[in-house]
C-alpha cells in the first residue's frame, strides 16, 4: 500500500533531517526551502524541491503542485520584527486560503511553548492563556485558526528549546557573560526526539489535537551550564540571581507521551 505523501513548509534545521526520516519510512515528501541555492541541498536528499516564502502571501512558481499532498507539516517561526503578531496571522490567512484549493486534509503546526505564560509550576495544554513573549502570542493565534478550519484537521505541537547537534550549551558559553537566575528550570528538546515525535503523529494518525513535547527532566540553568562548563573546558560564567525571585514553567508532556506511547531517546538534557 502506497504511503501518503507529505509536504514540509520550512527544511530547515529540523525540517531537513524530518523529511529524511519520513523518506525512510516510506512517504513521498515534498518540501520548502526560501534560498534557491538551498534548492539543490534538498533534492540531494531525495525531496522534492520547492522555492516558497510568506511575504506575507504565499509565493512561489508552483504553489497548486507545491500543496497537493496528503498532510502538511508547517515549521516556520514567527519572523523577528515589530508587527510579529500582525504579519503572522497574515501570512497564515493566506496559507490558510491556499490550503481550501488543495487535497491537503491533515496539518500537524509546529509550534512553541512560548504560548505558555510563567505561572511558577507544572503547565499543561489547557494552560495556553495571556502569552509574554510577542512570538508566544502569535503562534497560539495561529494555533487556534488552523484549528478553527474545517476543510482539514490540525494537530499543534509545542515543542520546548531546540538542542542537539550544533545547537549546544557550549557553543554559547563563550559569549555568556553571566548566567542570569540559576535555579530557573528549563524546557528542552532534542531535535532527534523532534523527528521522532512527528513521524509517529503522522504513522498513528492522531489528528486533531494538541501536544506539548518537552524532555521529562527540567535541568536548572545552574546543573546545565555547570555540565557544559566542565565538558568543553570554558570558564563558567558568575551565576546571578534576580532580586525577585525568578518566574518559571515546567512543561508537561505525559499527554503525549501516552497517546504516543512514546519514550523519549534523550530524556536528560544535561546529559
Amino acid at each position: 500500500m502506497q504511503k501518503e505523501t507529505i509536504t514540509i513548509l520550512g527544511c530547515g534545521w529540523l525540517g531537513l533531517p524530518l523529511a529524511e526520516a519520513l523518506i525512510k519510512a516510506g512517504y513521498h515528501v515534498k518540501g520548502s526551502t526560501t534560498q534557491e541555492d538551498h534548492l539543490e541541498t534538498l533534492r540531494d536528499a531525495g525531496i522534492e524541491p520547492y522555492l516558497v516564502e510568506l511575504d506575507p502571501e504565499v509565493n512561489g512558481e508552483e504553489i497548486t503542485d507545491f500543496l497537493h499532498s496528503d498532510i502538511l507539516v508547517i515549521n516556520i517561526p514567527p519572523e523577528r520584527r515589530d508587527d510579529i503578531v500582525e504579519y503572522h496571522i497574515e501570512q497564515f490567512s493566506s496559507l490558510i486560503d491556499a490550503l481550501g484549493q488543495s487535497p491537503v486534509r491533515s496539518v500537524l503546526f509546529v509550534s512553541s511553548t512560548s504560548v505558555y505564560p510563567s505561572l511558577n509550576r507544572e503547565v499543561t495544554e489547557e494552560d495556553a492563556v495571556d502569552p509574554e513573549a510577542l512570538s508566544g502570542q502569535a503562534l497560539l493565534l495561529v494555533e487556534e485558526m488552523l484549528m478553527q478550519e474545517s476543510g482539514f484537521q490540525t494537530t499543534v505541537l509545542r515543542f520546548g528549546g531546540l538542542i542537539g547537534y550544533d545547537r549546544n550549551p557550549e557553543k554559547y558559553l563563550a559569549s555568556m557573560k553571566e548566567i542570569v537566575n540559576p535555579d530557573q528550570p528549563m524546557n528542552f528538546i532534542h531535535r532527534d526526539d523532534c523527528v521522532e515525535i512527528i513521524t509517529e503523529i503522522i504513522r498513528l494518525q492522531q489528528w486533531g489535537e494538541v501536544f506539548n513535547a518537552c524532555s521529562p527532566l527540567h535541568p536548572l540553568r545552574r546543573d546545565y551550564y555547570t555540565k557544559a562548563a566542565a565538558k568543553s573546558g570554558i570558564e563558567l560564567p558568575p551565576l546571578v540571581s534576580s532580586a525577585e525571585p525568578a518566574t518559571y514553567k515546567m512543561v508537561n508532556s505525559d499527554k503525549l507521551i501516552s497517546a504516543l506511547h512514546y519514550s523519549f531517546i534523550h530524556p536528560d538534557p544535561v546529559a
